[in-house]
């Protein structure tokens, strides 16, 4: 089977954002809230043998399911968490049916490092595509004289998504 260049397809975003590293970790893991920021993700939870929990320690290992919704289409995630040392880095791998770590759809990386002031943070924030199943595999396999076109049309929409997303996380919070 093609791989039509999906695998190892990337995102790399580097931005500053008004917010301490400390402050920003902890948005970017407050997992339950990601569907207030994201443009895509519109739900989250945190698992705990299989079960939706309110609240998880936040460490290398842990569970959290996300629903998704893109142009009508709508699809549930289970993600691991791979890496998670405050306030430096956090990180995930999305897997797919075959639920294999060592073949996730996706990995997500986000990496924070003061910025020159003590509110600022630059952020590395990176998205993979793995060798697992995906949605985008599915749509290549119906159109494979497109793949290309579909898969830079996709990196762009991601690096837009995770654009907004960061940028509605850094938005002061509006008191009424």
């Amino acid at each position: 089977m093609e791989d039509h260049g999906v695998t190892g397809a990337r995102v790399d975003l580097e931005i500053t954002v008004d917010l301490s590293p400390e402050r920003l970790w902890d948005l970017v893991t407050a997992v339950p809230r990601i569907g207030e920021w994201s443009p895509e993700c519109e739900h989250a939870a945190w698992l705990e043998n299989g079960v939706v929990v309110s609240e998880a320690m936040v460490m290398e290992g842990t569970r959290f399911q996300a629903r998704n919704r893109r142009q009508g289409r709508v699809w549930t995630v289970t993600c691991v968490v791979t890496e998670a040392d405050r306030p430096r880095t956090f990180a995930w791998s999305v897997l797919d049916a075959a639920q294999d770590l060592d073949r996730p759809s996706s990995r997500w990386r986000y990496e924070f490092q003061p910025g020159d002031s003590p509110d600022q943070t630059l952020v590395r924030h990176s998205f993979v595509h793995g060798p697992g199943e995906s949605g985008l595999r599915d749509i290549i396999r119906q159109n494979p004289e497109l793949a290309s076109i579909i898969v830079e049309v996709r990196l762009g929409e991601l690096r837009e998504h995770m654009t907004q997303t960061l940028d509605a996380m850094a938005r002061p919070l509006l008191t009424v």
